[in-house]
């Protein structure tokens, strides 16, 4: 593990405040060291010559504020820390979210939820250890010796060379266990990753597991792997002590050669009291830094393993289509195409579509038909520039959809996924979703359109009802109505329609196509259907094969 990540310090602008902050206080802190060293043998010293307690005032009024100074840059090491540990956590937050949502929509990459709550949420106390104390121990540990041994060498030449022989004795041992404790920390990380992926899979299948009877057997899985978790941490724990016991006996060590050498040399007469006193006090102070810098480095480990995890996603290679420049044409005045488009997932050994030609027409619905796993949904992702083709283009007006402006496109698209997420909120922020600022009316009117406002207006609260985590749970019926007026609501050129009947009972299944219908009226519609009663309100129906891996054929429906 490294002292300081400059990916970390490139990335997070408080960082590389902090560090300045830090390198500032920490050399008034090494100056008060050496100045509280002083005015202590100084004090000693005329006490043992007989000076009188007024004689001495003036030191102890300046030892005083030394004191306090000590005490403030402390303080100020902690404030400052703690501040730039929760703004690097929420620059790193906000980053990771920009980045996924930029690059990896569609979740490409194979990262699981879990692990990504587990990095960016509970990584903040690791990284507060770090920014908050071990960064500040850093800088101590970096000025403290150096500006220690410069004043030691003025006062005796002797001593300043016995320090720096002693010296590399805790940043040697520092070095050796660090390198095994790095090792440790990933694996209680990696344990913790699979403890909170796992934790959430089961979550969101209680109802299937309870139906199986297989919750007891969960159980028992959660188990393991948390006895795992706990044992990776409390390796890690025995390593934190053992480590600390071995820092400390080496500081000891070092501490005491440098007594023994100057209380001989004090008693031949070879150094004096005041000199051999600061000597004395400074070489506890020499080696304090690097022992608490060791103790700060488990501490710390987690934020930096956490750091590294998150740096790692965001460095990742991008799996979505790249923004351009040029501003796209509208889906109503210019024809779509995919022009000998050919795609693979990563996890997939095979091309999921290969060299597949599709034209959308402005005003025009499209049936997009085929056995499950064909790549219908696939088509759906690529237009929205979830992922970019391995081969073939996609052209919007013979413009190439990778040279246009990504926002700009999706603003002219209107998504009715297959699983529609629901967020927590209420039903109307729901639905406002495509369209923030639109107005109460305009949101009812939707509503109606999408063939909700009858099951919202049953409701205690109307469109006010929570619903999403924790809120009113909602039929899949109930979720694809308020996804279609979210379409409504947007009003877009261009409706992608991925399976919306599918799972749906007669009754909501012909709410939903007549909803279907009122939509597509004035736009250009890409349905993906298997049920042939909405495969017969399309204008053309376009067929994959069975392979899934090309166009057979185009028909009027």
């Amino acid at each position: 593990m490294r002292l300081l990540d400059q990916r970390l310090l490139a990335r997070a602008r408080a960082a590389r405040r902090l560090l300045i902050l830090d390198s500032a206080l920490g050399l008034v802190g090494a100056v008060l060291v050496v100045v509280q060293a002083t005015l202590i043998a100084r004090i000693v010293t005329r006490a043992f010559d007989g000076a009188p307690l007024r004689a001495v005032a003036v030191e102890l009024g300046v030892l005083a504020v030394t004191f306090a100074g000590r005490g403030a840059i402390a303080w100020g090491f902690e404030v400052a820390g703690r501040r730039a540990a929760w703004t690097v956590l929420s620059e790193l937050r906000l980053a990771l979210v920009e980045r996924r949502l930029r690059t990896q929509p569609a979740g490409l990459d194979g990262v699981e939820a879990g692990e990504i709550a587990a990095t960016a949420v509970q990584g903040v106390d690791g990284l507060e250890a770090y920014f908050g104390r071990y960064l500040p121990q850093v800088v101590l540990a970096a000025v403290v010796p150096f500006v220690v041994v410069a004043w030691v060498a003025t006062i005796d030449v002797g001593s300043a060379l016995l320090l720096l022989i002693t010296l590399p004795l805790v940043p040697l041992f520092m070095w050796l266990i660090g390198r095994y404790t790095s090792e440790r920390t990933r694996e209680r990380w990696l344990a913790l990753r699979l403890l909170s992926t796992h934790f959430l899979d089961v979550v969101r299948g209680l109802p299937t597991l309870r139906a199986f009877n297989r919750s007891r057997a969960q159980g028992a899985v959660i188990s393991d792997v948390g006895e795992r978790y706990r044992r990776a941490a409390m390796g890690t724990l025995r390593v934190s002590f053992l480590s600390g016991s071995v820092l400390e006996l080496a500081a000891t060590l070092g501490v005491a050669l440098v007594a023994v050498t100057v209380g001989v040399r004090l008693v031949d007469g070879g150094i004096g009291l005041q000199a051999g006193l600061t000597v004395l006090i400074l070489a506890p102070e020499l080696y304090a830094p690097l022992r608490r810098l060791g103790a700060q480095f488990h501490a710390s480990a987690d934020g930096v393993a956490v750091a590294e995890r998150m740096l790692a996603q965001l460095e990742a290679p991008a799996s979505a289509a790249r923004s351009g420049r040029l501003v796209p044409f509208s889906p109503a005045e210019a024809p779509v195409r995919l022009e000998a488009v050919s795609f693979a997932y990563p996890s997939r050994p095979r091309l999921v579509l290969d060299r597949l030609d599709l034209d959308l027409l402005p005003g025009e619905t499209v049936a997009l038909v085929g056995p499950s796993g064909v790549g219908k949904s696939t088509v759906a992702m690529l237009l929205l520039g979830f992922a970019e083709p391995t081969e073939g283009c996609i052209t919007v007006g013979g413009l190439n959809l990778s040279d246009c402006r990504l926002d700009v496109w999706r603003r002219q698209i209107a998504w009715v996924p297959q699983r529609p997420t629901i967020f927590r909120g209420t039903i109307a922020g729901n639905i406002r979703l495509g369209a923030p600022k639109a107005s109460d009316q305009r949101t009812r009117d939707a509503a109606m359109l999408a063939g909700a406002d009858r099951f919202i207006r049953a409701l205690p609260l109307g469109y006010e009802t929570v619903v999403g985590d924790g809120g009113r749970p909602l039929s899949t019926g109930e979720r694809r109505r308020i996804a279609l007026a979210r379409a409504f609501l947007r009003d877009a050129p261009l409706v992608i329609l991925d399976e919306p009947t599918a799972d749906l009972d007669r009754t909501s299944a012909d709410v939903v196509a007549e909803a279907i219908e009122r939509l597509r009226a004035g736009r250009t519609v890409l349905m993906i259907a298997h049920r042939p009663e909405l495969v017969r309100r399309a204008d053309r129906v376009v067929y994959l094969d069975t392979g899934g891996t090309a166009l057979i054929r185009n028909e009027a429906a």
